[in-house]
């Protein structure tokens, strides 16, 4: 029999969890679960995705009386094979619909109907989405337009300005009017949908299953070094040295803030102190701008990007982070390694307030003081990385499992809709 993970807190939404010694079907039982046979969906299409949904989707399989369907969209291909690799994850449905250079608009017009298309074919009870990608914003909408309920993981982040981050905030406020369960990770999340005016007893916080992801594969690259052995020559190549890991793709730092960012970094290596390594995102936008301002330096290590396993593994290597990235304020203080978020706002506010994260934008000047305040001052540094980490103690999966399979059983579903609604489209419009 299948065990959850231990639980050792509350589910704020106002049910103790506690699974320390239960079988899966013991804490049902208790739940009220009747058995009955319900068909999740779960639909994710880039890395983070992935990341995030393959604690849930791992701790959901093993829950009596359902059956668990997933569908990738592929959003980004490379990149989120990666992670169903080493997650052991293989998709029933892949869309495969990445495509080179495709406008938002197109790859929200392809997600839309080729997702509805699955959930005609598949008809699920409920669909799972997760953050603030095209995916999630189009997963969620299809399902609406089918009446069927929708839970959202990583609900309620907001930064409060639609073009920071640029277009993930609007996604993710598309997604909460519609869902009918509000996973959220932080109670500042869950406070935040509150104020939308979300139904109080939809929000359930839950902490963040980024963590839940990290510990999983920190244990695994632990049994088993050689998922990370290719850092090993990046490792002895930066012996002794401060290592300063870099991650930046974001849109809205595209241009002059990459060229900046890159710019810092070169002064930031100039230091023999100091080695920066750097996974390059693939985007043009990025790579075009490094090659041109960076070029080839000896203390930098440009790369490849990193499947889970070695990112883990840099970021157990660095003493700092230097990133735009989301998912990484989120990563690297349950690691204890301070964060430099090269953005204006942050929909974690979070970090920030715990003193793990501290928000420097895209300014060359800026970003280089701070690097070399964390580098020559051990109170700054230590301040930072004894910070209490903010999301998440790693279950918040199990959590997830029991909240949506307490939902299932309370049968509250919408009124069903047509199999294909786009047939009464034109009628729904006007009103």
């Amino acid at each position: 029999m299948p065990y959850l993970p231990v639980v050792t807190g509350p589910c704020k939404s106002g049910r103790p969890i506690d699974e320390t010694s239960q079988p899966v079907s013991a804490s049902l039982n208790a739940l009220g679960y009747k058995g009955s046979m319900s068909k999740i969906l779960i639909i994710f299409g880039t890395r983070p995705e992935a990341i995030k949904l393959f604690p849930v989707i791992r701790a959901l399989a093993g829950v009596p009386g359902l059956t668990v369907r997933t569908c990738v969209t592929a959003q980004h291909r490379g990149l989120l094979d990666q992670v169903l690799a080493i997650a052991d994850l293989a998709p029933d449905i892949d869309l495969d619909l990445m495509e080179p250079g495709q406008t938002l608009d197109r790859l929200t017009a392809r997600l839309l109907t080729g997702l509805g298309d699955v959930m005609d074919a598949e008809r699920p009870d409920l669909v799972i989405v997760q953050g603030d990608t095209a995916t999630a914003m189009t997963g969620a909408l299809a399902a609406y337009y089918r009446k069927v309920p929708v839970a959202h993981v990583e609900a309620g982040l907001r930064s409060g300005d639609i073009y920071h981050p640029w277009p993930e905030e609007v996604n993710r406020r598309i997604v909460a009017p519609i869902a009918a369960l509000h996973l959220a990770p932080t109670e500042t999340s869950a406070e935040a949908l509150r104020r939308e005016t979300i139904a109080a007893d939809t929000i359930h916080v839950t902490g963040n299953t980024v963590i839940d992801a990290l510990h999983w594969t920190s244990a695994k690259v632990a049994e088993d070094p050689a998922l990370a052995a290719g850092l090993d020559s990046i490792a002895a190549r930066f012996a002794g040295k401060r290592i300063v890991l870099v991650t930046t793709h974001r849109r809205e730092n595209f241009g002059d803030g990459m060229a900046a960012i890159a710019r810092a970094i070169g002064r930031i290596a100039a230091r023999d102190d100091v080695a920066v390594v750097f996974p390059v995102h693939p985007n043009p936008n990025v790579v075009s701008v490094m090659d041109a301002i960076l070029g080839d330096r000896g203390n930098v290590a440009r790369i490849a990007p990193l499947d889970y396993p070695h990112f883990v593994r840099a970021l157990g290597m660095a003493d700092i982070v230097l990133t735009d990235s989301g998912g990484v304020q989120e990563e690297a203080p349950a690691l204890g390694k301070p964060v430099l978020v090269m953005r204006e706002t942050t929909e974690r506010p979070e970090g920030v307030a715990a003193g793990t994260a501290r928000l420097i934008g895209t300014d060359e000047d800026r970003i280089v003081a701070e690097i070399f305040t964390l580098l020559d001052d051990q109170a700054a540094y230590s301040a930072m990385a004894r910070a209490h980490n903010p999301f998440g103690d790693g279950h918040a999966a199990a959590r997830i499992a029991a909240i949506v399979t307490d939902f299932l059983a309370a049968g509250t579903t919408p009124e069903a809709a047509p199999s294909n609604p786009t047939g009464t489209a034109a009628h729904a419009d006007r009103d």
